[in-house]
């Protein structure tokens, strides 16, 4: 296995009975980056992540984590820790009762484990000795982290971590991994936060119907080729929406409505083109005071991979029906 690898998967697959969860999956997990797993519900995300957790067993392919071959039978990896499906938790525990009697379950001792130091760095803090029946989704969430967190993981395993955060707590979970990600840690992270894949990560896999449509560093997604649909917003709307009209390579959508009040003109432009449009606006003293995409890069190539695979599929159940009928 390459060093620089905490996960190295090829051709995985599990089912469950008859239905296929994973469709001879390839996988990549660098160690120091934090990996994103995107995809629709029933993709396979949460299958993919139990695999690497030790909660579940591949039916084929090759899995090895963190340098340790993983074989058919249920066995976790040193030094992995996550959750799937939320992180289980005693609700009538406070959160410090919670780590320590995790601890406990693994033979250390509680007082110098770090309790006090990773509750105070997922924010939690002030409420350390507050009862968890009471906790909020992000807070049982962060708590969650701060469990992992407690074993010094080389890989760590997340599904949604920022389901429920509000904004605060979403930045202590972001400053966390990215500073386990400084420090050598791989982290994978499952997410519909299309936002916080992007802000968080340098890698992503995009899994449909089991399968990997995309896997990668994330600015492949964002090729410069790519023609998507930006919002822009102009001192002077008409100048602008006519020099747009007269730009090469840019087409102007209509319905681009209003934004507190100012007029939004929507363009569909690849990324050299709307750089030559905006030089042109700036030119004619134009002042530009909103300009972005309509929807994010990420979530626009996560819509069009998965599309097509749909596409894509949907054409080989027809050809396999046609088949079928040609031969009766």
């Amino acid at each position: 296995m390459d060093a620089s690898l905490a996960v190295l998967a090829r051709g995985i697959t599990k089912c469950f009975g008859d239905v296929v969860a994973l469709d001879g999956v390839d996988l990549d997990v660098t160690r120091g980056r934090i990996h994103g797993l995107v995809g629709p519900n029933g993709a396979g995300k949460t299958t993919l992540l139990g695999l690497l957790l030790g909660l579940a067993a591949a039916d084929g392919g090759t899995l090895e984590i963190l340098g340790v071959p993983v074989g058919r039978a249920l066995s976790a990896v040193e030094g992995v820790a996550g959750f799937v499906d939320g992180p289980g938790l005693y609700p009538s525990l406070t959160a410090r009762q919670n780590l320590a009697a995790l601890l406990s379950l693994r033979g250390r001792d509680a007082t110098t484990a770090g309790v006090g130091e990773v509750l105070a760095e997922v924010g939690l803090r002030d409420v350390a000795d507050d009862r968890v029946r009471g906790f909020s989704l992000g807070m049982r969430q962060r708590l969650g982290l701060a469990a992992a967190l407690l074993t010094r993981p080389r890989l760590l395993v997340l599904d949604e971590p920022s389901n429920g955060l509000d904004p605060s707590g979403k930045r202590h979970v972001h400053r966390v991994l990215k500073r386990l990600a400084a420090d050598g840690t791989g982290v994978v992270l499952s997410s519909h936060r299309m936002d916080d894949v992007e802000a968080l990560c340098s890698e992503v896999t995009i899994l449909t119907t089991g399968r990997v449509v995309f896997s990668g560093p994330i600015a492949e997604l964002s090729s410069q080729k790519r023609e998507l649909e930006y919002r822009l917003i102009t001192s002077d709307p008409g100048a602008a929406r006519r020099l747009a009209a007269g730009a090469d390579g840019v087409r102007v959508v209509e319905d681009g409505g209003t934004r507190y009040g100012d007029e939004v003109l929507v363009v569909r432009a690849s990324v050299p083109a709307l750089d030559r449009l905006v030089s042109r606006v700036v030119r004619s003293d134009i002042a530009i005071r909103e300009l972005a995409p309509v929807v994010p890069p990420l979530e626009a190539a996560f819509l069009a991979l998965t599309e097509q695979q749909e596409q894509q599929e949907q054409q080989e159940r027809t050809e396999q029906l046609e088949q079928l009928e040609a031969g009766r």
